[in-house]
């Protein structure tokens, strides 16, 4: 075992803990900043796949501006939570239910699929092109398609959900 791998390792197991601990935490601004250290993991893990562009960005762009924005948000707009009802939903036995059964059914799914194995073609390293080999490899049937339509429906059911949130709120 070398040392990426160990690196693999410690940061997948600071990905799954602080990804826990966001949809976990009762405080607004914890969960903030569990989600900067779940951000701060996944920039690792392109770091020791010696993805630098992609480390680069994910502490630019998310970290950097859409978390601290977020944190901004909420310490701007929010009043004391504590003083105005439940912080928890009385539904989370049922979320969590469907959480597990959608959990399970992806991962029958997943595991019937032979192209889970195999992995994609590597990117050659170098100036040259590299952002175009990038762009060609997420969306090639054969490298990484799947996980990005599947970041891309999760971006689309959390914009459907805050326009839910948002609509609910006027009308009561």
């Amino acid at each position: 075992m070398d040392a990426s791998v160990v690196i693999f390792i410690l940061s997948a197991a600071l990905i799954i803990a602080s990804a826990l601990m966001v949809v976990s935490t009762r405080n607004l601004i914890h969960a903030a900043l569990w989600l900067i250290a779940t951000l701060f993991g996944v920039a690792v893990l392109y770091a020791v796949l010696e993805a630098g562009f992609l480390a680069v960005v994910q502490v630019v762009v998310y970290i950097g501006a859409i978390a601290i924005m977020f944190i901004f948000a909420v310490m701007l707009t929010r009043k004391e939570m504590r003083d105005q009802g439940a912080q928890v939903n009385a539904a989370w036995p049922m979320a969590a239910l469907l959480g597990l059964l959608t959990f399970g059914g992806l991962w029958i799914i997943l595991s019937k699929w032979d192209g889970l194995a195999k992995l994609p073609a590597a990117i050659p390293g170098g100036a040259d092109g590299t952002l175009q080999q990038l762009g060609i490899a997420l969306t090639s049937p054969d490298a990484f398609v799947l996980p990005f339509e599947v970041a891309s429906v999760l971006l689309l059911a959390a914009l459907i959900g805050s326009v839910y949130v948002a609509m609910n709120k006027k009308g009561s």
